[in-house]
């Protein structure tokens, strides 16, 4: 079966890692979209791939250095279209709420906590606890380029799937040793210079493949000839069906 991630939400379509991404999945019937968690000051879990506000937000700063009631004035959409003006900053709470309405399934990226080791203890804490709301029906795939953090998670939850991401310069030798230490099902390489021949290394050794960022619909094609399992891309609209 081949797999579409719509990265970030319908990322092309609304401002990324918003609801408004992820419910746009709903109506271009794409099953399956990727975010990114990361955690504020107070504990609060929010989606959010960097860890500074000025990329994505009419704020600055670093995301640590917020508490929930902030959230409330920032807009997280306008950057993108005046059409999501005061869009907000989704918390994990919400994500799950949106998967069980939605009856969609998301890869939960956990972006490595740049402030302190219990800061990540206590992400890695309310992720597992978040997914106790999830429906039973719901599917999930934890990952992360950080294999310590993954590696923490499987023994906190030793029934959810894991995926480890890798870059060009980090896919080495010993990423078979980093799958088996994190107990991974799934490889997500970077699609920039991936080829046939490591694929099936990934496969040969019984791995799922979702690869990133994939864009162009010559080169899904391609991969998917090659046998990976599935893509993420910023245009999943041109692959729903």
């Amino acid at each position: 079966m081949r797999t579409i991630y719509a990265h970030r939400g319908m990322s092309s379509l609304a401002p990324e890692n918003t609801l408004s991404a992820f419910k746009l999945c709903a109506d271009y019937r794409v099953g399956w979209f990727e975010c990114d968690i990361d955690i504020l000051h107070d504990g609060t879990i929010v989606v959010s791939h960097d860890s500074t506000l000025d990329r994505c937000t009419n704020r600055s700063g670093l995301l640590f250095d917020i508490n929930k009631q902030d959230l409330a004035d920032i807009d997280a959409g306008s950057w993108f279209s005046h059409d999501y003006l005061e869009e907000p900053i989704p918390t994990l709470d919400q994500l799950i709420e949106v998967m069980n309405r939605y009856k969609l399934n998301a890869n939960i990226e956990i972006k490595s906590c740049e402030s302190n080791v219990q800061a990540s203890r206590d992400l890695l804490d309310g992720l597992n606890a978040a997914l106790e709301q999830l429906a039973p029906e719901r599917e999930y795939i934890i990952s992360s380029f950080n294999p310590i953090l993954l590696a923490e998670f499987k023994k906190i939850r030793p029934e959810a799937p894991i995926a480890c991401l890798f870059e060009n310069q980090t896919l080495n030798d010993d990423w078979h040793v980093i799958m088996e230490w994190t107990g991974a099902q799934y490889i997500h390489p970077q699609n920039d210079g991936l080829t046939r021949e490591q694929v099936k290394m990934f496969k040969d050794r019984g791995y799922k493949v979702n690869v990133w960022t994939v864009n162009a619909k010559d080169r899904a094609n391609e991969l998917f000839n090659w046998g990976v399992d599935g893509i993420f891309t910023d245009f999943a609209q041109n692959f729903s069906r």
